[in-house]
């Protein structure tokens, strides 16, 4: 999961130096040279990647070719990773049942990849150097082969290195055999993405020295006096005590910023008004899909209802909201329709420092007010201890003392249901099984009473006089499509440190990890346990995860489920597919530090 340099020594010298360039700016250091525009000398020798809405590829047969190109988003200059010379790359439509051949020509100088996310396929197509296959060597050309078996949204992306970040990413539609069941007069593709411009490895070392270097709300001396207006000093004094005796901070939303990122639409600026256009009196689908590499989004279309009828390409009961959330690798599909000539399709960052844009007109040049961002709101105690916080546990009056005790061994004890007997696995179990391997100096909190709630919309959607979809409103239609209940259960915990900004499961990064094991044919329940303050979207390679309540119920159907903070979920999957795949964190920096695992199943 790391990128090849040693591929460097080969280059011509002009790009060695465009390399050495980038490279001197990372060393560096200074904020601001991450968003400094490169020099053109570094650029000249590339060509401008085509931007906008992307072409749309149809049939069994597809021609890729990956490349290099210079792009240019809200003054961010930088060299792209580009599919036939277009970012995002062209939209692939397909029909389900039939078999397809894509051919991808590898024109980087460094070895790339296809993962086919979300689509189920033999583990050989699945697209992931060093466990599906040997990867795409430069100047060589890797035939996919795989048939069709669903429908639905779906995209693909690079699983090489950072390439997925500098662009290598396009939607992926596959039409029922049997044609389209959800009626619509017309439908858009909607790809959300962020871009940083430079390369992603010096944002990443920003992070390695310092885990909030790019968040614009960090606690202030004037938030503090504000707080201390409303609730008194004493209060505010404690609050702040109790963060600091954890080290972290409740405003740690995202890992990057608009400090150094653009919100893209189909790889558009919010300057570029991308448009979407619909006849009067048409009902609109608009094909949401989330390719960025770090940032959640929060979507709404303003005086506009959004009825979500796919989420991760499975059609689900309709359920009409203002607003949905959904995190990189997800998809939703909505039907809207529009009675006004123009309206803002608005994507803001889950951290309120940016947002995308688009606008959905009767004709081009048209556009609507675009809102402002929503206020920040704060992690809560809930987001970091969970059950314990809701439980009448009036945290923010405990002393530095005794949350430090918390954070650390003795935290374990404090539930009192280590050693008892695992419950039935009608349901999800309860009892929390910290593994051995979480005491060390890469899990900075543990959670002994998670929430195991589905219907919380998630820290700036509470309360803000919105319907907010959440994973309670989602039944998947014709539910579960296995019958019968798990024969076995595992705990999985996600964990890290964002002092020093290190992700992992069970406290192991993958380097220091063993495979999981799945016996083909099994069915069983993964249990996931968030013991950090940051939402992760969970992606399983090659099989369905299907949701379930707390009382062990059906929900949905997903192949990339986000997992909140201090939040337990659990999912059933059958060992349909034999091979070796994978299963990580789609927050792209998550995984590259280690939230990711081999998944095998023989």
């Amino acid at each position: 999961m790391r990128l090849n340099h040693s591929a460097f020594s080969a280059l011509p010298d002009q790009v060695l130096q465009r390399r050495r360039f980038l490279r001197a700016l990372a060393a560096g250091g200074a904020l601001g040279a991450l968003d400094a525009a490169l020099p053109a000398w570094a650029l000249q020798d590339l060509p401008a990647a085509r931007t906008g809405t992307p072409p749309e590829l149809r049939g069994t047969v597809f021609e890729l070719t990956l490349a290099e190109s210079r792009v240019d988003f809200d003054g961010r200059t930088g060299i792209a990773t580009t599919i036939n010379g277009h970012l995002p790359g062209p939209t692939l439509r397909m029909r389900e049942g039939d078999t397809v051949t894509v051919r991808v020509t590898n024109r980087l100088r460094e070895t790339a990849s296809v993962h086919w996310h979300g689509i189920l396929l033999p583990f050989q197509m699945d697209g992931v150097p060093g466990v599906s296959f040997a990867g795409i060597a430069p100047g060589e050309t890797f035939t996919y082969r795989f048939t069709l078996e669903q429908s639905g949204t779906y995209w693909y992306h690079s699983h090489s290195g950072m390439q997925e970040l500098t662009g290598l990413y396009g939607a992926l539609i596959v039409e029922p055999r049997e044609g389209e069941t959800l009626r619509a007069d017309c439908e858009h593709v909607v790809l959300l993405s962020d871009w940083t411009g430079s390369d992603p490895m010096h944002a990443l070392h920003q992070l390695k020295a310092q885990g909030d270097a790019f968040n614009p709300h960090r606690p202030t001396f004037a938030r503090f006096l504000q707080d201390a207006r409303a609730r008194g000093v004493d209060a505010a004094m404690a609050e702040r005590d109790m963060w600091a005796a954890m080290r972290m901070s409740p405003a740690d939303l995202a890992d990057l910023s608009s400090s150094v990122l653009s919100y893209l639409v189909n790889g558009s600026a919010p300057g570029a008004n991308w448009t979407a256009l619909f006849k009067p009196g048409e009902r609109v689908r608009l094909r949401c899909i989330n390719a960025s590499g770090n940032t959640f989004y929060d979507v709404r279309i303003p005086g506009l209802p959004l009825t979500v009828v796919q989420a991760d390409g499975q059609d689900v009961e309709p359920v009409t909201v203002d607003e949905f959330r959904f995190g990189p690798g997800e998809t939703y599909d909505v039907i809207v329709q529009p009675r006004d000539d123009a309206y803002t399709l608005f994507a803001q960052s889950m951290d309120r420092s940016g947002h995308a844009r688009a606008t959905l007109a009767v004709r081009q040049g048209l556009s609507a007010p675009v809102p402002a961002l929503d206020a920040v709101q704060w992690l809560t105690m809930a987001d970091m201890m969970g059950g314990m916080a809701q439980g009448g546990h009036d945290l923010t009056a405990m002393g530095h003392g005794a949350m430090a005790g918390m954070d650390h061994a003795g935290m374990q004890g404090m539930s009192g249901m280590h050693g008892m007997a695992p419950p039935p696995l009608q349901k999800p179990g309860t009892a929390v099984r910290h593994a051995r391997t979480e005491w060390g100096p890469g899990t900075d909190m543990r959670v002994d009473m998670p929430r195991t709630n589905l219907d919380d919309p998630g820290a700036g959607l509470r309360g803000n006089g919105r319907r907010v979809l959440t994973l309670a409103d989602l039944k998947t239609l014709c539910g579960s499509l296995y019958a019968g209940g798990p024969e076995r259960e595992i705990e999985l915990h996600l964990t890290g440190n964002m002092d020093r900004y290190t992700w992992s499961i069970d406290g192991l990064p993958f380097a220091d990890s063993r495979p999981v094991h799945l016996r083909y044919g099994e069915r069983l329940r993964v249990i996931l346990h968030n013991d950090t303050m940051m939402t992760h979207p969970m992606h399983l390679h090659g099989m369905w995860q299907e949701l379930e309540d707390a009382s062990g119920e059906f929900v949905a159907r997903r192949h990339t489920l986000p997992v909140q903070p201090a939040q337990r979920v659990s999912f059933l999957v059958t060992a349909d597919a034999p091979g070796r795949w994978v299963w990580h964190c789609h927050l792209m920096f998550h995984m590259e530090m280690g939230m990711f695992r081999e998944v095998v199943v023989a």
